[in-house]
């Protein structure tokens, strides 16, 4: 009905426009011509007769004028008006207008229009929210084709991976997550924010890839509150409860005391112990293993030859390697250099991966590297410091200076 009053509405104000006009030429009289051309022809007769008296013509030309005149207003006065065809055909136009516009009008929204669309329109002014949700998917529209002009543009990915996950468009958020990635390479917020977009397309599975990117991340920050929940639930999935629960623990500690944050960690924990107590009791038992019997401890400090080559916010890793086999660290930590000479100890809560932490070795080889990058992969140019072999029975603090530079 609204679409119906709308186009009814238009079509009566185009008619104001047209018919008037065609109204007022049929109210036009056949004796009007009449009379201007008798009128025309009185005041050329006086002209006549004016230039006979004061000798401009001769009296042969002015009988010879006078006769051309009354020829002249004989001819007009016999000439059929077209007033009367212009009224028979104003009618015929009116006729037409009224009856044909409202029709073609008809027949071509029926095939080609959408009167669904008013209703959308009238729903979307009657609700704000959905008129904030399309302001805001047009605004993601047009940064989604910014950045196809503009693919190099690491910050403007970011972003928009970050609209599509508050729109929950998880695909779009994966692919503009990857190419930040691909531009950044490992920094762990990137990781941690592409891995759960992966995450949420599998059905929130963490299986794969995004635990590959969240241990990742925890390599990098190893007190990251978004890779200590992720690396739990990943662990979690996989079975690893006790893992999981160390993972938890941990992350509980650092939310503020009484947040909504902390309870819920709080109650999926009492949940884990709930469920499989004796579980919780080996994890507990696991962690103070790992923190008191098998970790390393380790004093890096820089040589002060070096100093001057570096910045306060250079990123010092701190880790250790296996004798031979693959480079990944068995444990890790992230500082920067205005924390050195620092003292810290290597534990398998610092593992990047569940198969490759320090209990698996007696021995292993120690490294603190300084990368102006902030990059976990050595590269050329970086300040390092080694210890070749430790074994893990000893309990000694191992002291790392930073000396030498990566070739």
């Amino acid at each position: 009905m609204l679409f119906l009053l709308i186009v009814s509405t238009l079509i009566l104000l185009a008619f104001l426009f047209i018919l008037p006009p065609l109204w007022r030429k049929q109210s036009s009289q056949p004796a009007d011509l009449d009379q201007r051309n008798i009128l025309i022809a009185k005041h050329r007769l006086t002209e006549l007769k004016e230039n006979r008296l004061t000798g401009g013509i001769s009296q042969a030309q002015y009988d010879e004028q006078f006769a051309d005149l009354e020829q002249a207003l004989s001819d007009d006065l016999d000439i059929i008006s077209p007033v009367f065809s212009a009224k028979k055909q104003s009618k015929w136009i009116i006729y037409i207008l009224v009856l044909g516009i409202p029709l073609l009008a008809s027949s071509l929204y029926v095939m080609l229009g959408n009167y669904q669309a008013v209703s959308h329109s009238v729903e979307m002014a009657a609700d704000p929210e959905a008129l904030k949700l399309a302001a805001i998917n047009k605004m993601v529209d047009g940064l989604a084709e910014k950045m196809k002009a503009n693919p190099d543009d690491p910050k403007g990915w970011l972003i928009l991976g970050r609209s599509y996950k508050a729109l929950n468009q998880y695909p779009q958020a994966v692919d503009a997550f990857s190419n930040a990635y691909r531009l950044l390479g490992e920094q762990a917020e990137v990781m941690l924010l592409y891995a759960d977009a992966l995450a949420y397309v599998n059905d929130k599975n963490m299986a794969g890839k995004p635990t590959e990117l969240v241990y990742k991340a925890l390599a990098l920050e190893p007190d990251n509150l978004n890779a200590l929940w992720l690396g739990g639930m990943a662990k979690a999935q996989q079975g690893d409860v006790i893992t999981a629960v160390k993972l938890w623990k941990k992350l509980e500690t650092f939310l503020p005391a009484g947040s909504e944050a902390q309870q819920e960690i709080q109650s999926l924990l009492s949940k884990v112990a709930n469920d499989a107590p004796q579980l919780q009791h080996q994890a507990e038992a696991v962690q103070k293993t790992t923190t008191a019997d098998l970790a390393i401890s380790v004093q890096v400090s820089l040589a002060p030859t070096l100093q001057k080559i570096t910045s306060a916010e250079d990123t010092v890793f701190v880790y250790a390697q296996a004798l031979s086999g693959p480079k990944m660290p068995l444990a890790i930590v992230r500082k920067k250099v205005s924390d050195l000479p620092l003292t810290l100890s290597l534990n398998d809560s610092m593992a990047m991966m569940p198969t490759m932490k320090l209990s698996n070795f007696s021995q292993v080889k120690l490294l603190a590297r300084i990368s102006k990058s902030g990059n976990a992969m050595s590269q050329p140019g970086d300040l390092l410091g080694i210890i070749d072999q430790v074994a893990l029975t000893d309990k000694g603090t191992h002291k790392i200076i930073i000396n030498g530079s990566v070739k």
